[in-house]
């Protein structure tokens, strides 16, 4: 899914968008399948009762019912939050935003970016995700969890930094 070019300036370009890692999902996948086969067992467990047929269709009903207001919350809710979770860099900000009902962001003019890091452990590595971390001239350090490919948007944000302040330290 492209950023939508309505919130871009006049010749602004995106240089790279990004959702959080897809590993942020796994958790609401795994709860899918466990709520999943809760209300398969449950449901055939009550089907081998002797009940009658009005009496089993109501609790199949309030099966399902119980099973839809968990996959949302559980399942529907994170995976909306992470869609409308957005990291993109174009050549002239770094705009974060987030959030499905109450919308968030904060855009931060290259020219004020003080200073690039990032941060990865062993597991973050091996997933290939991490924190970058953005100190601007007018706030403290940013912190951006679970980026993809941690050390390339950290590269591209550096080497975007420099060509804009048109430095003759620039890595080009």
């Amino acid at each position: 899914m492209g950023y939508p070019e309505n919130v871009l300036a006049k010749d602004e370009h995106v240089v790279l968008h990004r959702h959080p890692h897809w590993g942020r999902l796994t958790g609401p996948a795994v709860a899918l399948i466990v709520l999943t086969a809760v209300a398969a067992f449950v449901a055939g467990y009550v089907n081998t009762r002797d009940w009658e047929s009005n009496a089993r269709n109501i609790v199949f009903l309030v099966i399902a019912a119980i099973w839809l207001l968990l996959v949302g919350w559980l399942t529907v809710w994170p995976f909306l939050n992470w869609w409308t979770t957005h990291f993109v860099l174009t050549d002239r900000r770094v705009m974060f935003r987030h959030g499905l009902v109450t919308r968030q962001g904060i855009d931060i003019p290259l020219a004020r970016i003080n200073s690039v890091e990032f941060r990865h452990g062993l597991i973050d590595r091996i997933f290939r995700t991490g924190t970058l971390i953005i100190e601007s001239a007018a706030q403290g350090p940013l912190e951006f969890h679970d980026i993809p490919r941690v050390e390339r948007v950290h590269s591209l944000l550096y080497h975007e930094v420099f060509d804009t302040l048109g430095s003759e330290e620039s890595p080009s």
